[in-house]
C-alpha cells in the first residue's frame, strides 16, 4: 500500500464535496470555487495507490486564524490510519494560527486529544421561510457595500476573512447576498445558496432578531426557495426560539472547538457561513 498526500485541485475539491453530500452534509452547488478562493493551498487529499481516498481542508483566513473542515475518508479505507496521517500533514498548513472546527459527536474526543477545546455548539435548523417584512432589505451593491460588509463580518466572527468573504458574497446563479439597511446605513447581511437539497442561509449577520429574520426570508427568496437550513451558534437562543415559532426544527448539532486562543465572537452572528470553512 502506497499512500501519498497532495494539495487538492479544483476537481479534487468537487470530489470531496460529492463525498460530503453522500454523508448527508448537503453542500452548496457552487461551493468548490468559493472554498478554494478562500485559500487555494488549504485543501488536501490522500491517495492510496493513486486513488483518492481521503480529504481535508485547513483554510487560512488571515495570519491569526484558520478553520478545519471536510475531514472525510472513504468507508472502505477507514481504520488504516490514512485519515489521521492526512490530518497531521494538512494541519501543518495552519502554522501557529488558532484553528477552529465544527466537530461531529463521534470525532469530538479525537479532536480533544489533538488539543481542541469545545467552546459552544452549532445547531442546524430546517424549516419554512416566514413571511416577514423585508422592506429594509435590498440586494448587495458590490461597488459600494464590500468594505462595510467586511467590517460587520469581522466583528461578528471575531476575525477578518477577506479572501473567503469576497468570493462568498459574489453572486452566482445559485448564491445570492442581501443587505439590511436602516436610514442608509448597512446593519447586516445574509447569503443564501442552493444546495443538493434545498438551500442554506449563512452567514446571517444582524443587530437584532427581527433584522435576522428579514434577512433570512429575503435571502431565501433571492435564490427562489421557501424552505432553508440555517446553522446557529449557541449564543443565539432568542433566534432559535423565533425559528421554532416559525416551524423550524433542529436536525443535528456539532461542537465548535478551537486549538489556540479562540476569537471573540460578537452577538451579531445569527448563523455561520458554513461548517466547512467557518
Amino acid at each position: 500500500m502506497t499512500v501519498t498526500f497532495h494539495t487538492a485541485t479544483f476537481t479534487d475539491v468537487e470530489t470531496m464535496l460529492k463525498w460530503a453530500a453522500a454523508e448527508g452534509w448537503n453542500p452548496g452547488l457552487d461551493d468548490a470555487a468559493a472554498f478554494l478562493g478562500a485559500d487555494g493551498e488549504g485543501f488536501f487529499v490522500a491517495k492510496e495507490n493513486g486513488e483518492m481516498v481521503a480529504g481535508i481542508s485547513v483554510v487560512n483566513h488571515n495570519d491569526e486564524m484558520s478553520f478545519l473542515g471536510l475531514y472525510l475518508c472513504l468507508p472502505a479505507h477507514r481504520g488504516k490510519g490514512i485519515g489521521y496521517d492526512l490530518w497531521q500533514h494538512a494541519i501543518a498548513h495552519a502554522g501557529d494560527r488558532c484553528i477552529g472546527l465544527d466537530g461531529v459527536a463521534e470525532q469530538q474526543s479525537n479532536y480533544a486529544r489533538s488539543g481542541f477545546v469545545r467552546t459552544g455548539t452549532t445547531t442546524r435548523f430546517d424549516g419554512p421561510l416566514p413571511e416577514t417584512n423585508i422592506d429594509s432589505v435590498r440586494d448587495i451593491d458590490l461597488s459600494n457595500d464590500i468594505a462595510t460588509i467586511a467590517q460587520l463580518d469581522g466583528i461578528a466572527n471575531g476575525y477578518l476573512r477577506p479572501s473567503f468573504l469576497s468570493g462568498w458574497i459574489m453572486g452566482t446563479p445559485t448564491r445570492k447576498t442581501v443587505v439590511y439597511e436602516v436610514s442608509g446605513e448597512i446593519k447586516g447581511f445574509a447569503t443564501a445558496r442552493q444546495c443538493h437539497d434545498g438551500c442554506k442561509i449563512g452567514p446571517i449577520i444582524a443587530d437584532n432578531v427581527d433584522a435576522a429574520c428579514a434577512l433570512m426570508s429575503a435571502a431565501g427568496r433571492a435564490v427562489g426557495v421557501d424552505r432553508a437550513s440555517i446553522d446557529l451558534p449557541s449564543n443565539q437562543p432568542e433566534f432559535a426560539q423565533r425559528l421554532t415559532e416559525h416551524g423550524f426544527t433542529p436536525s443535528f448539532e456539532t461542537a465548535r472547538m478551537y486549538r489556540g486562543t479562540p476569537p471573540v465572537q460578537g452577538d451579531t452572528l445569527f448563523a455561520v457561513s458554513t461548517r466547512e470553512v467557518g
